[in-house]
């Protein structure tokens, strides 16, 4: 992405933006800030009166109907945030402590939790992207492997069978 990029796009000269952003960084910062907290909104709805198990698929489900509705802003939102940007980074933490919340319920310790985190994150990007890329062109339901994967994470987190293996 590129402001000339941006402007071409907007039907703007380059230098009309600067008006509204204060360069690249700036618009990645804004972009990212709008995807998280866009996202969190989400995730909040879709988690509304639900606990357990099925809010964690609420969480699955809500996370890829937004990457699939907003692929720009889901990508933007990936992104670490750049050092001192403290709105960024609290829409960051923000979700992090969603995830944290979601997974209460499965007592892990605290090195696990971290694990736990990780592993949610990457099924739903890795599923995310996978999807955005065509990947799942088989015909069956995109939906039901969702469910399946998010249950055999759950039965795993339940089950505490994920055991952290010992560095070095």
């Amino acid at each position: 992405m590129t402001l000339a990029a941006v402007a071409q796009r907007l039907g703007v000269r380059s230098p009309s933006l600067y008006n509204h952003i204060d360069g690249l960084s700036a618009l990645r910062s804004e972009l990212a800030v709008r995807g998280l907290n866009l996202l969190q909104q989400r995730l909040e709805q879709a988690q509304a009166g639900v606990q357990g198990e099925a809010a964690l698929h609420a969480f699955a489900q809500a996370y890829v109907a937004f990457a699939d509705e907003h692929p720009g802003l889901y990508e933007a939102s990936l992104r670490v945030a750049e050092p001192g940007d403290e709105e960024w980074q609290q829409a960051g933490q923000n979700l992090l402590e969603m995830i944290k919340a979601l997974l209460k319920d499965y007592s892990l310790p605290s090195k696990e939790h971290t694990h736990a985190i990780r592993g949610l994150r990457s099924i739903l990007h890795g599923f995310c992207d996978l999807e955005h890329k065509g990947a799942f062109m088989q015909p069956i339901s995109k939906t039901d492997s969702l469910i399946y994967i998010m249950n055999a994470y759950i039965a795993g987190l339940s089950k505490k069978v994920i055991k952290s293996q010992p560095s070095g």
